[in-house]
């Protein structure tokens, strides 16, 4: 038998990412985006920059902050600069995830082109999963959920644009938060080093500490912080470990 017919057919994993959509990550994405439509609705942002908005600007964080900087009247740079910082937490995502999904063979192109596939959803749903398929088809695994995820929210907030406006502004908030909540316990529970626990509980401490001390940096404050706190733990006990060698 061939290698290729051992591997399975480009089509048939094209098709298995495909049915990722059917997963626990992906139904809770879309929730959290019904939540975001209903955001949108409430605004009064047409429809059509909605789902244009889904598609070109996949994390849904970087959304909220998109349709909040309208809100509050910033103009394009500011609004430009908020979004682009927001997102730089997805390098180390695609970082991570490029070296698991390419082969020798694999163009360039075809990596820049899928990392905008990559976010908090695709990228838990890739990483648990693709070790399970064959390196020289794990592109067109990746590449069948991310398309597939992508179309799929785009469709769906345009079917519930008419209908999210009734939604009580708590429902929506709900909706919205699954997604966080959701993520924050799947990296807890698929963490394989205890520098990320030591990062998490850090990042959750600091959070509110930072929300009332700089409001405007307590994200990016928390985030550096855990990660800088674990980091020099782990540093130091990795130290102390190799003394005692």
């Amino acid at each position: 038998m061939k290698h290729g017919e051992t591997a399975g057919s480009a089509r048939h994993w094209f098709l298995a990412g495909m049915m990722g959509i059917f997963s626990l990550p992906a139904t809770i994405l879309m929730l959290s985006f019904v939540g975001f439509c209903a955001f949108t609705a409430q605004a009064g942002i047409p429809v059509e920059q909605v789902v244009f908005m889904v598609g070109a600007v996949w994390a849904l964080p970087a959304k909220v902050i998109l349709v909040s900087s309208i809100l509050g009247g910033a103009n394009v740079l500011t609004a430009f600069i908020a979004v682009t910082l927001s997102s730089i937490r997805l390098m180390p995502m695609v970082a991570a995830l490029v070296p698991e999904i390419r082969t020798q063979r694999t163009p360039t192109w075809l990596l820049l082109l899928l990392s905008h596939f990559v976010a908090i959803t695709a990228w838990v749903f890739a990483m648990e999963r693709v070790q399970s398929v064959p390196r020289e088809r794990r592109i067109v695994f990746f590449a069948g959920f991310g398309i597939t995820l992508v179309l799929a929210n785009m469709t769906l907030v345009a079917v519930v644009y008419q209908f999210v406006t009734e939604f009580p502004p708590i429902v929506a908030g709900c909706l919205f938060f699954l997604t966080p909540v959701y993520f924050l316990a799947s990296i807890w529970s698929s963490a394989r080093h205890p520098v990320i626990y030591v990062a998490l509980a850090v990042g959750l401490v600091a959070g509110p500490v930072f929300y009332w001390v700089a409001p405007e940096f307590d994200i990016l404050l928390a985030g550096v912080g855990g990660g800088t706190v674990a980091w020099l733990a782990e540093r130091s006990w990795r130290q102390r470990k190799e003394a005692r060698a």
